[in-house]
């Protein structure tokens, strides 16, 4: 190396250097690349591929053309990157279950949503979506800039002068270096009225905008779940929301479910979903599923997931939402160049410079309409102050040696400019008719009333604003359609989701052997006094029910056992089957310490503080406790009362500090009482005597009973084992102290007595046998008698046959059912 070499040498540090390259490798990725332009939604890629369709004429009424013809044309003039990405791109615009608005149409095999690879470049044919033409609207007006291209050989639009705002209707997700953009797409109605409404008043505030913009709406439909979360991210700029399949449990066979799908997340893999569930169950982390198959064609999706018999499909759902991608999360980053730099905005940001977008493509436009009249009207001057002197400069020209002198002559003798004198050289003969000089003169009218309107504009931003609104309209008018994508306003998403469970009134019943089941109110029709019943399990099963409740499937069941623990179950876990199955152990729905037994089950909804519930025992020891204190009550249960092992729990209710306490004993003994003779006590508590009972006798029932008693309707029914019972009114029965022995409520020569409960003559009552057996009948159909009577039959037993429990239907329940009234004592 010689000195001079030696001279010229930079010294340079390689870190530094290396920062700079990356950063300068950052940034082209960043706004090159990856992140789309504010104004139009489009990244480089995106925009480059539409205007080489532009420039090919490959728009919606023109044939197709081949992808790998415009494929070529963007490598070769704009875009020197490899032909597949350019092509996966071209795909992705196609496919409506990737855009929200496609601006491709397609022809031919573009993938699916399963992830089927689409048909190569030379297979396919392509030209714009109509929708896609708004983009280009007057892109030759002089209205965006234009830069050189890669080699600097042709010129390109740094952007596109858009009439619809892409970035939000379309969306976009891309990685950058050291950030990443993702915004949903959202319904063009939704963000034109937004666009509207934020115009007629800047100083919206983003909170008003979410009157017009209710969330993001996929192309895939489906469930969005948000309520503050999408409020957060448009305030923002990032947020998250969940997306849930829409999923619908319908029955099938005799008593069957199947879960069938027709709506999945958005950018989820339906054939790796549906893998994923098998490979679930194949491992039994979800069991229940019995068939699991893909029945979606041409006409829409069809996802078909079959329950196994006896199982709970909406609990077998929720586990799909949970192990799945049938509920996903979506991330919302708003990120998109501004300026020229990468920004994260908020809602009324970006909609604000889509509107600056807009002004600035107008104003321009009318500039170049404005420049372009003017040079139309200077010519259609000369040509009408021509017509006006016609014979003097035909003699002129005439006179002239040369075209060059006849322009030189013109200029001179009548004042036309150098364009002026050109146009009427070239004039042709035609334009001197009578027709055509009054098209001139016509010509020149409107051209002097549309550079009026142009120069209006260009002065007027008022007139400016009402010009984007009119074009918004008309877009609107064009392209609106209904929202495919429905919200759900809910941020809670456990997969216990009350609202992901219809609500219906059910019948709830368990068996001396632990089995809990739900029956549907449907299956027991209304029958006559005296009437056999129906099944309600199987004939040959050995076991017996031996209690009811009526319940509603989003209750919570508070279920005490004989030890005093109370555990919780929310009503549609427990399986809805046929009335012939005995149902599930309560051993696999509740962790059951040993030998506990389930003795009394209470259904509730909320826990609201006046509210009480009150416990006795076959003893007669009665406890009240605050309902409160069970409304988190963890897996393994928690200490409701305290029993001795003589003693028994018989039965749970719910009261609200202004009852009657109704107690029946086993040989016809009731007592009534005021509630506020028992104060509340705590969990561990034993509770206090409730009846002095007779030799050999037990407490068997516990009714808690409406304030209003001065009603003539209110009655007690009460039922003995054998079949027989009665309807008294509850006048009969006088309000005592705590701790007495009570009044006859019933002669029990006809079995033991199974309990009372205060009903209304237009009630229904559910009885069941130890056989299995359930009757439905009207409580009007049984006779109104005295405490000291022994009843009427209600239900015609077999041998050995005793019923074991019973329950009332109200009013209201007995009106939903519609049921009409069988016409026989038997089924």
């Amino acid at each position: 190396m010689n000195h001079d070499q030696e001279n010229h040498t930079l010294r340079i540090s390689i870190e530094e250097e290396m920062k700079a390259s990356y950063l300068d490798y950052a940034m082209s990725v960043i706004v090159a690349r990856a992140l789309p332009d504010i104004r139009d939604g489009l990244k480089p890629v995106h925009r480059r591929v539409l205007y080489a369709m532009y420039d090919l004429n490959n728009i919606k009424s023109k044939p197709y053309k081949k992808s790998a013809r415009v494929v070529g044309d963007v490598i070769g003039k704009y875009h020197p990157h490899g032909d597949t990405a350019v092509y996966e791109t071209i795909v992705r615009m196609a496919q409506d279950f990737s855009l929200r608005y496609p601006l491709i149409d397609g022809q031919g095999n573009f993938g699916s949503i399963d992830g089927d690879a689409p048909a190569a470049m030379r297979y396919t044919e392509i030209r714009m979506d109509q929708i896609t033409e708004e983009f280009l609207t007057d892109l030759e007006c002089d209205t965006v800039d234009f830069v050189p291209n890669y080699d600097g050989s042709l010129k390109e639009p740094r952007v596109l002068p858009s009439q619809i705002p892409n970035l939000l209707i379309n969306g976009s997700t891309g990685i950058a270096v050291g950030m990443a953009t993702s915004i949903p797409p959202h319904n063009l109605t939704e963000v034109v009225d937004a666009t509207l409404a934020l115009i007629a008043n800047p100083e919206l505030k983003i909170e008003d905008l979410f009157a017009y913009v209710k969330g993001p709406d996929f192309p895939t439909a489906g469930y969005l779940y948000g309520g503050q979360s999408i409020r957060d991210a448009y305030s923002t700029g990032r947020g998250s929301v969940v997306l849930r399949s829409k999923a619908e449990i319908e029955i099938w066979g005799e008593d069957r479910e199947r879960i069938i799908v027709t709506e999945i997340p958005y950018q989820v893999n339906k054939a790796k979903l549906i893998e994923k569930i098998a490979d679930l169950v194949k491992s039994k982390k979800i069991e229940g599923i019995s068939d699991l198959r893909d029945e979606s064609d041409r006409t829409g999706m069809r996802m078909v997931i079959e329950v196994k018999k006896s199982q709970n499909a909406q609990i077998i759902l929720n586990q799909l939402y949970k192990f799945t991608q049938l509920q996903d999360n979506y991330s919302i980053n708003l990120l998109a160049i501004y300026r020229g730099q990468p920004k994260v905005l908020n809602l009324k940001e970006i909609l604000w410079a889509f509107i600056e977008h807009r002004k600035d493509v107008i104003l321009r436009r009318t500039l170049f309409k404005l420049k372009k009249a003017e040079a139309r009207i200077h010519l259609l001057e000369g040509l009408k102050k021509a017509i006006e002197h016609l014979d003097a400069i035909i003699a002129c020209i005439k006179q002239s040696s040369s075209p060059q002198m006849a322009q030189n002559q013109l200029m001179l003798e009548f004042n036309f400019t150098q364009l002026q004198a050109v146009a009427i050289l070239e004039m042709r003969l035609q334009k001197l008719t009578g027709l055509e000089r009054d098209k001139i003169l016509e010509e020149y009218q409107a051209i002097l009333k549309a550079i009026a309107s142009f120069q209006a504009l260009l002065k007027d931003e008022a007139l400016l604003y009402q010009t984007i609104q009119t074009e918004l309209h008309e877009i609107k008018r064009k392209y609106a359609d209904e929202r495919k994508t429905k919200i759900i306003y809910s941020n809670n998403l456990d997969f216990e989701d009350e609202d992901l469970i219809s609500e219906e009134e059910t019948l709830v019943s368990i068996t001396r052997a632990g089995y809990i089941k739900r029956s549907d109110l449907s299956f027991f029709k209304s029958q006559h006094r005296g009437g056999r019943g129906v099944q309600a399990v199987s004939p040959g099963e050995q076991d017996l029910v031996t209690a009811i409740y009526r319940c509603n499937t989003l209750d919570q069941l508070l279920c005490i056992t004989d030890q005093g623990k109370l555990y919780s179950i929310r009503v549609y876990k427990i399986p809805e089957v046929n009335r012939y199955s005995k149902g599930k152990a309560v051993v696999n729905l509740l962790s059951l310490k040993g030998s506990e037994k389930i003795k009394a089950i209470l259904p509730v909804r909320h826990f609201p503080e006046n509210t009480y519930i009150c416990i006795v025992t076959k003893k007669g020891i009665i406890k009240k406790m605050p309902l409160s204190e069970f409304e988190n009550v963890r897996s393994s249960g928690i200490c409701a009362v305290s029993i001795t092992q003589e003693d028994e729990l018989v039965a749970a209710k719910l009261t609200h500090g202004n009852n009657d306490i109704f107690l029946c004993t086993q040989q016809g003994m009731s007592i009534r009482f005021s509630e506020s003779d028992i104060r509340s006590m705590g969990r561990t508590a034993r509770g206090v005597h409730g009846m002095d009972l007779g030799e050999n006798d037990q407490v068997v029932a516990m009714e808690v009973l409406q304030p209003d008693t001065a009603s003539e309707s209110f009655e007690v029914l009460t039922i003995t084992e054998d079949g027989y019972g009665k309807r008294t009114s509850l006048k009969d029965y006088r309000s005592q102290s705590r701790g007495g022995v009570g009044v006859i409520s019933i002669k029990a020569r006809n079995g033991y007595v199974l309990g009372s409960r205060q009903v209304l003559p237009e009630n229904d009552v559910v009885l069941i046998t130890n056989k299995g057996k359930m009757i439905r009948i009207r409580v009007n159909e049984i006779s109104t008698q005295g405490r000291n009577t022994q009843g009427v039959i209600l239900m015609s037993l077999t041998a050995g046959e005793k019923i074991v429990s019973f329950e009332c239907l109200t009013a209201e329940e007995v009106l939903e059912a519609k049921e009409e009234v069988s016409s026989s004592p038997e089924e």
